[in-house]
């Protein structure tokens, strides 16, 4: 069983927020905290308690944009100590996503928050903090990845995702219609979609063989066109990537 605080300083989206995690199971006892300053003094309360004490707090679930300290910055400061508790941000922001996994979050949860979505955040606390049983789940779909947008789970097709681009431990998917960022490691999705014609054409980005327009060398270097997008090819993947264009189009 999980001890949780939760801290916003939107009472509206507070009071949201505890209602929801009093209702898992999973959750012993859940606080409220309106801002960061006030978090931090319950939780330094929680680490001189010890993990076992009164006053432990197991899981932290943080807003980021509030005035004065915000959520990055207290996360940070936990990071500091010795045992900190897990963190999970609760934003209606997808663009700290980055920073937030940087700082070792357990999960990245967006606003309006939906119960389906802060269950799966609590379920991956409680097994980081053994208080859970591993839930085993159903095959993913290789033809869509699921993205999360705005509290809403949109299903992106493979075959429309022309590039991905690394970004720390995240992946931004780029699509016709824009990009969508999801946890998975660029190597990761390297490994999955190699059958079906992506190609890794540099550290950063990874791209759909049947999406590039044109391949073009200038003065040694050498670039791929992606729609609208001019993209470095580095020079270990570049001869793979000329052979690999020639033998599809020789098809």
């Amino acid at each position: 069983m999980l001890r949780a605080l939760a801290v916003d300083d939107e009472r509206p989206s507070l009071e949201e927020l505890l209602y929801l995690l009093n209702a898992d199971p999973r959750i012993a006892g859940v606080e409220g905290a309106g801002d960061a300053t006030e978090a931090l003094r319950r939780i330094n309360r929680a680490l001189e308690s010890g993990p076992d004490g009164p006053d432990a707090i197991d899981v932290v679930f943080l807003d980021i944009h509030m005035p004065g300290l915000d959520g990055l910055d207290l996360a940070r400061l936990l990071n500091g100590f010795a045992q900190p508790p897990l963190i999970v941000f609760v934003t209606a922001h997808e663009d700290f996503a980055v920073q937030a996994f940087d700082l070792k979050a357990v999960d990245y949860v967006l606003k309006p928050v939906r119960k389906e979505r802060l269950a799966e955040a609590v379920r991956r606390a409680a097994q980081l903090r053994g208080a859970a049983p591993r839930i085993p789940v159903s095959e993913p779909d290789p033809d869509h990845l699921p993205v999360e947008l705005g509290g809403v789970t949109r299903f992106v097709a493979v075959e429309d995702i022309t590039h991905v681009e690394a970004q720390g431990d995240y992946a931004r998917l780029h699509t016709g219609r824009g990009s969508h960022l999801v946890r998975i490691p660029l190597s990761t999705l390297e490994e999955r979609w190699r059958a079906r014609g992506f190609v890794r054409i540099h550290r950063r980005y990874l791209v759909a063989l049947r999406h590039i327009g044109e391949l073009r060398l200038d003065a040694g270097t050498v670039s791929v066109l992606v729609g609208t997008e001019e993209l470095q090819v580095s020079r270990r993947h570049a001869r793979e990537l000329r052979e690999l264009l020639i033998r599809r189009t020789a098809r």
